[in-house]
């Protein structure tokens, strides 16, 4: 266990322990240099950023802040979340026969709730709540199309000081008509929120098509025109996540050449776009979104739970040709807000398809894999010096079943690969958010 947490009031502290990071892609042909692991490590935190990052025999002589010691654990930075529904928190677990059955039984008539403050400020702080406590210290979030929704937890982000980017979800079509909204008062709602909102401390704004469905032509260009007048904001949605979907997309845009092309044509691809599920790309726009720099969130858990298909991670990942991907929780379709958890059913998903995911690949994903999909690579997802101190401390022997296996660990990729498989929120032991323990 760890020392008593002291700390001083602008975050200086030394988180010492076994440590790892990533400075690339694992899988990239100098894979190896791509890691950096002590087993006697140290990261060196102030005025939320991190100062240095080594062994601690070389750096113990710069410390002249609290040591806070974890010397059976493996410290790490912060999950990087790259797709989540906050309004969906408290809907976990609802029966239903699929993604359209799933959103009519249960997701739309929760986010209609969403225009009482109250319940969205409420959610909003168990919400936050749960990252925290699973080790996920930035987050890509859909809110709902309630502005009080956004505000809330972009409120309550903004207090504890984490890194979230999120938005106002726009509908126009085949939904609830409470939460529906026309082209011009989308367009409004979301300039707003935007100037309220992006670049405001540790927060950044997403324009939100919910999927191209729910969107008529018109709605989408009032997305596309809220990217183009506010540099820097994200664009978060979703893609092909049923083949029902697919097909519906066909019907109603059946001037596109496939679902990737509904967005690409509207100009809502490329860098800062983040589109998830991508279950039922074809290879050619799988090659499409790595040429265009556009992100995909693989959001493993909510696809097998509502049985909507298994992502072709081998086309995704593949060295010659890979595409900017990230790892999601897809909370509430998405049974879990443990990206530990996440990981262990992208493994089940790999081996599905044939495949296995190296576990160093999945930890790069739900670190600096992900910050990278959302274009925050100089920021989180890493301890390189210079990076924001998000930091997690997992605990290798936190059940039974988990403290057996990486017991026999022989190598840190057998490490994590216990971690993965059989960890979830027991595991954390700690989370740091811009060097304060929360």
């Amino acid at each position: 266990m760890g020392q008593p947490c002291q700390q001083a009031p602008n975050g200086e502290v030394a988180v010492r322990g076994p440590l790892f990071w990533f400075r690339d892609d694992p899988s990239h042909a100098d894979g190896a240099a791509a890691v950096v692991y002590e087993s006697d490590g140290v990261v060196l935190c102030r005025d939320g950023h991190v100062l240095a990052t080594g062994p601690w025999p070389a750096l113990r002589g710069q410390v002249d802040m609290p040591v806070h010691h974890y010397p059976n654990h493996l410290i790490t930075a912060g999950f990087v979340d790259a797709h989540v529904h906050y309004p969906q928190t408290r809907i976990l677990g609802g029966h239903a026969g699929g993604l359209t059955d799933w959103l009519e039984r249960h997701a739309y008539p929760e986010e209609e709730r969403f225009s009482d403050l109250e319940h969205a400020r409420s959610t909003a702080g168990v919400f936050c709540d749960k990252l925290l406590s699973n080790g996920t210290t930035t987050a890509l979030a859909f809110c709902t199309q309630h502005p009080e929704s956004v505000d809330a937890l972009l409120t309550e982000t903004s207090a504890r000081g984490m890194r979230m980017v999120a938005g106002k979800v726009l509908m126009d079509r085949n939904a609830p008509e409470p939460l529906l909204d026309g082209a011009d008062h989308g367009y409004e709602v979301s300039s707003a929120l935007a100037r309220r909102w992006h670049g405001h401390g540790r927060t950044g704004y997403a324009v939100i098509p919910r999927f191209a469905p729910a969107c008529s032509p018109a709605q989408l260009e009032v997305a596309a025109t809220v990217r183009r007048e506010h540099p820097g904001v994200l664009v978060h949605s979703h893609i092909a996540e049923t083949t029902e979907e697919v097909a519906q997309v066909g019907r109603l845009f059946p001037d596109r050449d496939g679902y990737l092309d509904v967005y690409e044509h509207h100009r809502l691809t490329g860098p800062g776009t983040v589109l998830a599920h991508a279950v039922h790309l074809t290879s050619a726009e799988l090659a499409r979104c790595k040429d265009t720099g556009t992100a995909l969130v693989h959001c493993p858990t909510s696809n097998l739970f509502l049985g909507s298909g298994l992502f072709d991670l081998p086309t995704a990942l593949d060295p010659a040709q890979p595409v900017t991907l990230g790892l999601g929780t897809d909370v509430g379709a998405g049974t879990s807000f443990s990206m530990l958890t996440t990981l262990g059913a992208a493994h089940q998903v790999a081996r599905l398809r044939g495949w296995s995911l190296d576990p160093l690949r999945g930890f790069y994903l739900a670190t600096l894999g992900g910050a990278h999909a959302l274009g925050l690579a100089d920021h989180v997802g890493s301890l390189a010096p210079g990076h924001e101190a998000d930091i997690v401390v997992l605990d290798p022997a936190a059940t039974a079943p988990l403290a057996r296996c990486t017991d026999r660990a022989e190598s840190l990729t057998d490490l994590l690969f216990g971690l993965a498989v059989l960890g979830d929120e027991r595991a954390v032991h700690a989370t740091y958010v811009a060097g304060h323990q929360i």
